[in-house]
């Protein structure tokens, strides 16, 4: 006989329906899975043969052949224990084909027969959704994830026995009811807060400005000053993610096995700090079985470069992509894929290689040419793709002990709020969320010069050397910081602010 179970795999991010054959026939007992199975498909068979004789239901001792459809495309992880198993069952005519075929199974099983969680079940979830199913039945740790795709039945479960009982008609697995999550996530003030750093006013200003307008930066400056302090407080200064932001990450970071726990959704805008020692294919994604990186774990988040100079050049390079574009292509011989990454890079480095450079306290002994080699790491097209450099000098006693009151994460992300909606409506309906995501053209349309305005950057250009990215990066900043004091036209005085932020621009070559 033949049992036929629907489930589901992952192609990078995304689910990708999957039919489950299950044939029995004569001659001596044996297991074949095909279908391209990696190592832990393989191994299904012995934990499903464990997992139905600790439930208390039988092995069949014929030639079983498991076949996942389509056979093309490569399977991998632990998912297809409980689809084979219920397989296994309706091939020996225990279950009946009509109670299975509106629903997606999937779970791994521990040998006892217990659901193990899985990776990725809210793509799963809308790929059951997509088909036109009735309903998901997964682990139970999986549950609240898969819940957030409305439109079908998500039913938890503990064991395979549980499964096959609902299955038989005999017990019910109660759906749960949708979630978004969002509301689930009362907001954190116990985060790092803005108010936290002292002195580097300047500094908080850019990062205000970056935040505001979706802006990449650069914080130069020597070991102590307070560069690694920004970079980690500007999630607490951005807005909150949307439910399609949430629904987007939550989707990366399920696929690599980091669901949030007791909660559908990832909601706090994610912080990723990779070591300089990272190789290219752990920040940009890859492998064998291609999986996001930390470019993609940071979508719709901070990526936050420490001691930028430190990273190998190769792996500097292949950020220009995603810097770009906002996502990541990944190519093999059997398939391409694209995980998004759409975020904010945060970089930070030392002017030399003692850091003390320009240091009034400190007197840096660097030679000349070891500072050039050190600047030198970090090639001009990728300071071209960073809209903002700043000088962060050292902090004076008189800042540190300072008790006059500043501004906090919550205030400032309220005037970054007000400055995104401004961009919200101005970019209704065309795929962009903030100024930083402009094209050239856009620039032009939404973002004109007046002859004030035009004159000085012109002057600038002639003087200090832009590139013609950095010319329109500097058009960016400058309708950005129009938007924080809800200007309707770029004034000269935005403009000039937006120039202070090119502080290494240099005309090298593309």
């Amino acid at each position: 006989m033949l049992g036929q179970v629907i489930s589901g795999t992952l192609l990078g991010i995304d689910g990708l329906k999957i039919e489950v054959q299950v044939d029995l026939s004569g001659g001596l007992p044996r297991f074949d899975t095909v279908g391209l199975p990696e190592g832990a498909v393989r191994e299904s068979k012995d934990r499903v043969k464990a997992a139905l004789k600790h439930q208390g239901y039988p092995f069949p001792g014929e030639r079983v052949t498991v076949n996942l459809a389509p056979a093309d495309i490569r399977k991998e992880g632990a998912a297809f224990d409980l689809p084979i198993a219920v397989g296994l069952l309706m091939a020996q005519g225990l279950l009946e084909p009509q109670n299975v075929a509106e629903q997606l199974l999937v779970g791994e099983l521990g040998l006892s027969g217990e659901l193990r969680p899985i990776r990725g079940a809210l793509a799963l979830a809308m790929t059951a959704r997509e088909a036109g199913l009735r309903g998901l039945i997964l682990p139970r740790a999986n549950a609240l994830e898969a819940a957030v795709a409305t439109g079908l039945e998500v039913r938890p479960a503990d064991s395979l026995g549980q499964v096959v009982d609902f299955l038989k008609g005999r017990a019910e697995l109660p759906p749960l009811p949708p979630a978004t999550g969002l509301d689930q996530a009362p907001e954190d003030e116990s985060g790092p807060d803005l108010a936290e750093v002292r002195g580097q006013e300047r500094a908080k200003r850019a990062l205000t400005v970056a935040a505001a307008g979706g802006h990449n930066l650069l914080l130069i400056g020597p070991p102590g000053s307070g560069k690694t302090m920004l970079a980690q407080r500007l999630p607490s200064i951005l807005p909150p993610l949307g439910f399609e932001e949430a629904v987007e990450t939550t989707k990366i970071y399920s696929a690599v096995g980091r669901s949030p726990e007791n909660r559908p959704l990832v909601t706090a805008r994610p912080f990723r700090s990779p070591h300089h020692t990272i190789s290219d294919i752990g920040l940009i994604g890859g492998g064998r079985y291609p999986r996001p990186g930390e470019v993609s774990l940071a979508h719709n988040g901070v990526l936050f470069l420490d001691e930028l100079p430190e990273f190998k050049k190769s792996v500097l390079e292949v950020l220009r992509q995603p810097l770009e574009d906002g996502l990541v292509s990944v190519a093999r011989a059997s398939s391409s894929l694209v995980f998004p990454s759409r975020f904010m890079l945060v970089a930070a480095m030392n002017p030399c290689p003692c850091g003390y450079l320009g240091d009034a306290r400190r007197k840096c002994r660097c030679p000349e040419k070891d500072i050039h080699k050190y600047r030198a790491r970090v090639s001009g097209p990728l300071l071209d793709r960073l809209d903002i450099h700043l000088e962060a000098p050292a902090v004076n006693y008189e800042d540190l002990a300072s008790d006059l009151p500043v501004l906090d994460s919550r205030t400032v992300r309220q005037q970054v709020s007000r400055a995104r909606a401004i961009q919200a409506e101005r970019f209704a309906g065309r795929g962009l969320y903030v100024n930083a995501q402009m094209s050239s053209g856009q620039v032009r349309k939404w973002a004109p010069l007046g002859s004030g305005a035009q004159k000085l950057l012109a002057g600038a250009m002639k003087q200090l050397g832009f590139s013609a990215r950095a010319y329109t990066r500097i058009i960016k900043l400058a309708r950005t910081i129009a938007d924080l004091e809800a200007a309707a036209d770029i004034a000269p005085p935005h403009l000039a602010e937006a120039i202070s932020y090119r502080a290494l621009d240099r005309n090298v070559p593309d």
